[in-house]
Order: C-alpha cells, then structure tokens, then sequence
C-alpha cells in the first residue's frame, strides 16, 4: 500500500526525521488559507498522487504569494494527472499540499528498501538527487552507493559514516545524516514497510539536512498489525480492477494486451503470459486465483476480466495440485452460464481430476475450446483473439 507525501510526512515527523512545515489542502481556499497559516513569502504546491514525476508532469508548481497559491491548488484540484508513472490516464488529484519554500544549496537521494538477492535491507544514497534515480542506476552507476544491513545487526553507524563520506558531507552534517538514516530504519522495522525513499534530501545553504519528499510503501501482509496505516489507503488512486480482485482474494493486475489470463499460481501465470506473448499475442492481466480456486473465485475471476472492454480472449489455465479441476470446470461453466462471456475461452487443465473437468467441459454444451497442454493453448487463444481460428 502507498502513502501520499503529506500522510508520509506525517510518519517522519513521528519519527524525528526533518521535514518543512506543511498543510494538506482540498480546495483552493484551504490552500490559501494554509499558505497564511504556514507563514512566509514563498510556497511549495504539491499535487497528491501515488506517482513519481509530479514536478515534470505541472504536479508541483512555487508560488511567490497567497494567490498565486490559490490559483496553483485550483489548476491541480479535480484534474488528473499524468506523468512517466501514472500511464496515459493519469491519476486523480483531491488534494494538494502546501510546503514552506526552502533554501536549496544541494539535492541528495536516500532509500531504504530489500535487497532480495542478499535478503536483508539495503540503504541507498547518490549525490545525484532530484533526477530519475532509475536514469541515474543505469547511465552512471558509480554514483550508486549502497550498505546492506545485517538483520541479525541491524543499522551500524558505521555504515551511516560510510554513505556520508561518500555524499562529501561536512562532519558537522555527518551526525545530521546518522540520525536521520537510523530513523528512517527505525520506521522501516516498526511500521513494516517495504520502501522508504527521500528524493530530494536537500542540504540548505545553512547546512541542515530536511526531507523534501517523502515516499512510503508498506507491505500489504501486514497492514493486520497496523489498522492507523490501513485507514490511510487511499482508493482512489488504485486501479478499480486491482481493488476489486482483492476483495475476492485474487492477484490482479492490468495490462495492455486483449488476451485475459485466469491461472493458479503465481508462477505458472508468468509462464502462461510468456507463452501468449510467444506466439504473438498480448496479456490483458496477470490473475492468479491461487492454489485454493474454488468456484465462486472463478465465477468472480471471471466478472472482473471481462469488465475490461480491451478483451478479446480468455485463456484459463489450471494445474489441480491443491484444487481439484472439476471444481474450477464448474466455476467456469458456471461463470459462462451466468455472467456471460462474449468471447472465446480457451481452457487447459491438468492434475487432480483434470479427466472429469473435461468431461464436465465437454458435455457443457458451451463453446469452450479445450487445450492439449500449455503451448496447444497459447496457439489457440492468440488465433481466437485475432479472429483467426
């Protein structure tokens, strides 16, 4: 799950990392009245969305006076926008948040996030801050510095001295940047996060360190330990289909392509989209319906992938290790009975039962094509979805 800046924010300052005065704003009148509140002659306006490139996209505009705030808020509020993340489009604005300017003499990048190949966390810094970080790991990799932390250890300071070296910080800015990075883990373990990122941390032209964005990923598999984290989803800014998938209990996500997939198991469906895009076609998803399918998930599986107007074919593939095929064989009769499937199924079954799903298939009387095995299957849904077969 993903905070916005502002709730991000919030979560630093509880932890004691450096942060300018902000308000949260939701309409243009909060927003100037957050600039007289904060105080000052110049002002940040941050549009709050669940996506990086705000500035590039007209997502972060400064303002010189009170109206020129109002006027900042009131482009941003009710748009959406759009940037290199979002996808074409974009995401909703409902609220903006108005900063204090700050003196800016220098922009660093510093993250906390897993390290899955060393499984232990790692805490990445670059001088080169306020850019792409992804530009900057790929065109000029040296500016990557990077400390794995033990688990069993935990945060050194040594390892904080190490990075600031690096930084060519003063020694004065050291103690600074050894604070804030132990708290910034201290916040990663207790909240259960999976990425903290601060981009830019900027030094001032008075020399102290302050965070001037703050991005937060929590895990999801733990939100159950923190319900204050979970009220703060916002829905709006998800994919409808994603949320609606998970409250059925599946792994959803969309893509660009009219080839839905409907699998078990995380695996096997990376396999499957391999497939497809092997022989031609394009995935509309990735959906595992996990190793517990029953019929009522596939029948709900099935409502969730043909709301996609892009669809063109649906390939449902299943390996009945834990679930039994004639269980899913009836879900997907049913579903197609029920919900109604304006477009061919192509269907590949095979484990527990898999003889009696198609059996069960067969004697349906729908039109629903039957696979031999997985590389029968991807040949047949690409030609069903270009009107080929």
């Amino acid at each position: 799950m993903n905070l916005h800046e502002y709730q991000a924010k919030d979560l630093f300052r509880s932890y004691g990392v450096p942060v300018p005065p902000g308000r949260v704003a939701g309409s243009a009148d909060e927003a100037a009245a957050a600039a007289r509140a904060l105080g000052g002659s110049v002002w940040v306006v941050k549009a709050q969305v669940h996506a990086g490139g705000r500035g590039k996209a007209g997502g972060v505009k400064l303002a010189r006076d009170v109206e020129a705030v109002r006027a900042a808020a009131g482009e941003m509020l009710g748009k959406r926008l759009v940037t290199a993340q979002t996808g074409p489009d974009g995401l909703p604005v409902g609220r903006v948040y108005v900063e204090s300017g700050s003196d800016i003499a220098r922009e660093l990048y510093l993250s906390l996030t897993l390290n899955r190949e060393r499984a232990a966390l790692a805490l990445i810094a670059s001088a080169a801050g306020g850019m792409d970080i992804e530009a900057v790991a790929q065109e000029t990799p040296e500016k990557i510095l990077a400390v794995v932390i033990h688990p069993a250890a935990g945060f050194q300071a040594y390892q904080a001295r190490q990075l600031a070296f690096g930084l060519e910080l003063s020694s004065a800015q050291l103690a600074e940047f050894q604070s804030l990075a132990a708290a910034l883990y201290r916040l990663y373990i207790a909240k259960d996060l999976s990425l903290v990122e601060v981009n830019p941390l900027v030094i001032t032209r008075s020399g102290a360190l302050l965070a001037l964005d703050a991005k937060i990923n929590i895990d999801d598999n733990a939100l159950f330990r923190h319900p204050e984290l979970a009220q703060l989803r916002d829905a709006s800014q998800e994919d409808p289909m994603e949320r609606r998938a998970a409250e059925h209990d599946l792994n959803y996500v969309s893509l660009d392509g009219n080839i839905a997939c409907m699998v078990n198991g995380a695996g096997l469906a990376m396999a499957t989209m391999d497939l497809i895009k092997l022989h031609g076609g394009q995935p509309a998803n990735f959906l595992d319906v996990g190793g517990g399918a029953t019929a009522e998930r596939v029948s709900a599986a099935f409502g969730l992938i043909l709301s996609n107007s892009r669809v063109r074919a649906v390939l449902v593939n299943i390996f009945g290790g834990i679930v039994r095929c004639d269980l899913i064989a009836e879900g997907i009769i049913n579903a197609v009975k029920n919900v109604g499937v304006p477009v061919p199924v192509v269907v590949r079954l095979e484990g527990t039962n898999a003889e009696r799903a198609r059996a069960l298939l067969a004697k349906s009387g729908l039109t629903i094509t039957a696979a031999a095995d997985l590389t029968d299957a991807a040949r047949k849904v690409v030609a069903l979805a270009r009107g080929t077969a």
